[in-house]
């Protein structure tokens, strides 16, 4: 298991994003060398967990639970043949591109170990956006993006800062007593809400917005 590439990205102003500033910073490449990764603070304060990474729209993005977001490569190879056309690392917006780790079948709360001493820890799946599928110039990209058997790709919290580089090897050092896979949690959080209320025994590595909608869909049924 492996980190081919680290990506990251600079704000530019755009006519599809629904930030307020008018910018995104989606448009990640490759860089070379090290690249520190850490903590970055709370949602909605916190930024990008990666040095020299921009994020535009703090509220959906960056923060503790969404430090970074990595995506497998072997799912952009799959998205290549659907789509017919090449997708670069980076080319969907991830921080992180992996080779060789089930990145969607990873349980949330599960650590990997990224070179010699960063540990990320799996937080939940990305949900598409209008930004996404604008940046990606793909009619119904939300819907299809949503339903795809491919998988969200994982947010990530930092556990040990450090640094990590392209060529890293990924270890995964710890997998919680549950069943709930980034996978699972993102049906459960799109397309088959009632599976809400089984993700919580994952409720202690949830990222704060998909544990807040599991949350608000138990209380709402329970008092119905």
């Amino acid at each position: 298991m492996t980190l081919l590439s680290v990506n990251v990205g600079r704000a530019k102003a755009v006519d599809y994003t629904e930030a307020a500033s008018g910018l995104t910073a989606i448009d990640k490449r490759p860089v070379e060398g090290p690249v520190r990764i850490e903590a970055p603070g709370p949602l909605g304060v916190g930024r990008s967990g990666l040095a020299g990474d921009t994020v535009c729209d703090l509220r959906f993005h960056g923060g503790g639970d969404r430090a970074a977001y990595a995506f497998a490569r072997e799912d952009l190879d799959r998205w290549e043949r659907e789509l017919g056309r090449p997708l670069a690392n980076g080319s969907f917006g991830e921080n992180l591109t992996t080779e060789g780790l089930d990145v969607n079948g990873a349980l949330i709360g599960e650590r990997w170990r990224i070179g010699e001493e960063v540990v990320l820890e799996v937080t939940g799946g990305r949900i598409p956006c209008r930004t996404f599928a604008g940046f990606l110039e793909e009619k119904g990209w939300v819907k299809r993006f949503t339903r795809s058997e491919a998988g969200p790709g994982a947010l990530l919290r930092v556990i040990v800062p450090g640094e990590i580089r392209a060529g890293d090897p990924i270890t995964v050092v710890h997998r919680p007593d549950h069943d709930i896979t980034v996978a699972l949690l993102h049906r459960a959080a799109t397309t088959e809400r009632t599976l809400l209320p089984r993700t919580l025994v994952a409720a202690e590595w949830m990222e704060s917005g998909l544990l807040d909608l599991a949350r608000q869909y138990v209380e709402k049924y329970a008092r119905a």
